[in-house]
């Protein structure tokens, strides 16, 4: 992999090279010493993973992330000298268009290798799903017959979702009639702190699933492992850790597929921002169903991936700008049905 990084200290942009030198294959292709450049090299020369600082002169992490995607999107890792010191900061790059975050490797010390097997480990993640065409497993056969007197509004995002989830759900009245599933994808090392980020945005309680957790009226859950979330037969939320081959965890396809499989009674699908293809089939499956699906339009999406790809398959039977979309989950959830026979 082509790697760019974006870094003006030069302690921590020698750890960054000696890790990527312990992997064959990766190469530095570009050092950026303030996020100018970094926004200048990804259009010049485009890497396969930035490793983007969030504190650097003229222009910060979280605005070099905004104008890169705006500009040349790509894959951006943030990498920064404590995660959890910068958690508000890591939300914001990641609302951006910001893909994941994790603590700079050290050079020397005791934590010094799992630091850089860390730092590895995000990369590596990041390059199965860059430009990889994923279409999740189906998961098995669920059993009929779950009570679904709820309504459920399954949400998939990446790249940029934090924000636009926030938008959303912002938007939504506190006593909306559905409960939500989140899926967004997100290491579970951040996943609580976006739930309580996200539940100080909107009227509706926001928390992280827990295994056996059911969808309930004015609740919106959050994916919250490196696992898969699935809607179960007893119409309860489960973890697994299939499909293991899948590099997207949690994966928008998976759950979608486990509602298209299980869920008898009304749902919508909705797809936002994010890099790749993950849930643009789940979708696709969802509104052959008859369930009633909308993707977010290209000029509001901080990344135009996964909603492209949706569009793409006719999976959405709305295309919406950001703002439109909980004023579309409100005006369908306050009509008779919600599920649409699907279209011919």
């Amino acid at each position: 992999m082509n790697i760019g990084i974006a870094n003006d200290m030069p302690l921590a942009v020698e750890a960054l090279r000696h890790a990527i030198a312990a992997r064959p294959g990766h190469r530095v292709l570009w050092v950026a010493a303030d996020g100018e450049q970094a926004v200048d090299f990804c259009a010049a020369q485009p890497p396969d993973v930035v490793l983007m600082d969030l504190v650097m002169p003229r222009l910060d992490g979280v605005e070099a992330t905004r104008r890169i995607m705006a500009r040349s999107p790509c894959p951006i890792l943030i990498v920064t000298s404590s995660v959890g010191a910068n958690a508000w900061r890591v939300y914001e790059a990641m609302g951006a268009g910001a893909l994941d975050a994790v603590d700079t490797p050290t050079l020397a010390g005791a934590a010094a290798r799992s630091t850089m097997d860390l730092l590895l480990a995000k990369i590596d993640r990041i390059g199965r799903v860059n430009g990889t065409l994923e279409t999740a497993r189906p998961p098995e056969a669920f059993a009929a017959g779950a009570d679904a007197r709820t309504p459920l509004v399954a949400i998939g995002a990446s790249a940029g979702g934090p924000t636009a989830l926030a938008a959303v759900l912002g938007a939504l009245p506190a006593n909306l009639s559905a409960g939500i599933v989140i899926i967004q994808h997100v290491d579970q090392s951040f996943a609580l702190g976006m739930a309580d980020w996200l539940d100080g945005q909107t009227a509706l309680k926001v928390r992280v699933a827990n295994e056996g957790d059911r969808a309930v009226a004015g609740e919106a859950l959050l994916a919250a492992t490196n696992d898969h979330l699935r809607m179960t037969a007893s119409g309860r939320l489960a973890y697994t850790r299939e499909p293991a081959e899948t590099p997207y965890r949690p994966s928008v396809d998976t759950f979608f597929h486990s509602v298209v499989e299980h869920w008898p009674g009304e749902a919508i699908g909705v797809l936002l921002t994010g890099m790749g293809r993950d849930g643009a089939i789940g979708l696709k499956a969802m509104r052959a169903k008859g369930y009633y699906t909308i993707a977010q339009d290209e000029a509001t999406s901080a990344v135009y991936g996964m909603p492209k790809a949706a569009a793409a398959l006719g999976a959405a039977r709305a295309i919406l700008p950001l703002p439109a979309i909980a004023g579309e989950l409100a005006s369908r959830l306050g009509m008779v049905g919600i599920a649409s026979p699907p279209a011919p």
